[in-house]
């Protein structure tokens, strides 16, 4: 088994920029639209598969993915300027400082950084 991640987007060319520089991932040219598919060029975590759609994001995600960052202060200006918009934080929260962001389309995503011990975000 082999886990991948996907993303609906209404803009495949801004998700797939946004989400490049946001994680530093490379895309993978699928030969029939409506996807992207992002790759960790170390094959460490999962693959993003962006998967455009023509509704628009409603509500909130179901499920959304955390970064997990050595300097919470240094990151989120980095996706700030990126494109990410701000919606919540920072906040304590189990040994965890989190800012919740959302990228240009309004998907939320949790950038954490651990305070002390140990433990897993949200």
């Amino acid at each position: 088994m082999r886990l991948v991640y996907v993303l609906d987007t209404n803009d495949l060319r801004l998700a797939g920029e946004f989400w490049t520089a946001a994680l530093g991932f490379e895309p993978v040219d699928v030969p029939n639209r409506p996807y992207l598919e992002l790759k960790d060029p170390n094959g460490r975590w999962p693959d993003l598969l962006l998967q455009e759609v023509p509704e628009p994001k409603t509500g909130k995600n179901r499920m959304h993915l955390d970064m997990v960052v050595p300097d919470l202060h240094a990151e989120v200006p980095r996706l700030l300027a990126l494109g990410a918009v701000h919606r919540e934080g920072p906040v304590e929260e189990a040994h965890h400082r989190v800012v919740v962001l959302a990228d240009p389309e309004g998907n939320e995503f949790c950038v954490i950084d651990h305070l002390t011990g140990g433990g897993t975000a949200r």
